[in-house]
């Protein structure tokens, strides 16, 4: 196999299909239709919240779809936010196959798409990167200009993960592939809170811990107990919603 071959098989998780829409949930929203800088349409969805004060742009793990984060797109819009959830490239409808630098294109895109809109003019934006859409975002927040971060159930670089998952351990080596949060995170210097199940048996919770330790102030650490990777959002249930809200208000509604 070749190391784009590799790097496919063994990180990216993509499903075509998209079994629902945020109007299964009675909610408003735009499809989105994004152009990269290296000429790859991506495919999102758009959620508006009326006179919103902030947006989250979502960018989310290594499995499914946008359509598989309905649940926590409802939540984060009942924040008083819109919400932008975008599909990498192989993912969903949009075009081409998922790579490291490709990822990294496909999320600045959909920053773009905020500025061009005006919608980062008028709101506070949110990064909020799950799992591996949390290695994303830490790019994405080390370019550009953002008011917060949120990186739930993420990891310090794809070496540690690499060293923990087998058989990717073998074979991180000939990827190339990098992930690597743990360089980037401490040039960040906006507000940022980590999120992490203390059971969670895909991304070690030390190393979500250790990534938070590496990042400079303002930083937060929510621990949920008993969650691991999959199920965060049921075991974290309200409290989940209240550590949102508490770090919204202290990043500010004033754009």
């Amino acid at each position: 196999m070749t190391t784009d071959i590799l790097e496919r098989f063994f990180v990216y998780y993509p499903t075509r299909q998209l079994t629902e829409d945020p109007s299964t949930l009675g909610l408003p929203y735009q499809d989105v239709y994004l152009l990269t800088e290296d000429g790859i349409r991506i495919h999102g969805w758009f959620v508006p919240q009326p006179n919103a004060p902030y947006t989250f742009l979502i960018l989310h793990g290594n499995g499914g779809n946008i359509s598989h984060r309905l649940g926590w797109i409802q939540m984060l819009r009942d924040l008083e936010a819109n919400v932008l959830i975008v599909d990498y490239r192989g993912y969903g409808r949009s075009e081409g196959k998922p790579f490291e630098k490709g990822l990294y294109r496909d999320a600045l895109a959909a920053y773009q798409w905020l500025s061009k809109e005006h919608i980062a003019e008028r709101t506070k934006v949110i990064l909020m990167g799950e799992s591996l859409g949390g290695a994303v975002a830490v790019e994405l927040a080390a370019r550009v200009q953002v008011d917060g971060l949120v990186l739930q159930s993420t990891f310090t670089s794809a070496w540690d993960m690499a060293k923990t998952i087998m058989p990717v351990g073998l074979l991180q080596p000939l990827t190339g592939v990098t992930f690597d949060s743990a360089s980037l995170i401490p040039s960040i210097r906006c507000p940022k809170l980590f999120i992490h199940g203390d059971q969670d048996k895909t991304v070690p919770f030390r190393l979500g811990r250790r990534l938070f330790e590496l990042a400079q102030p303002p930083k937060d650490f929510y621990e949920v107990p008993g969650a691991g990777h999959n199920d965060l959002l049921l075991i974290a249930g309200g409290a989940y919603v209240l550590r949102m809200k508490a770090f919204l208000d202290s990043i500010g509604r004033n754009p």
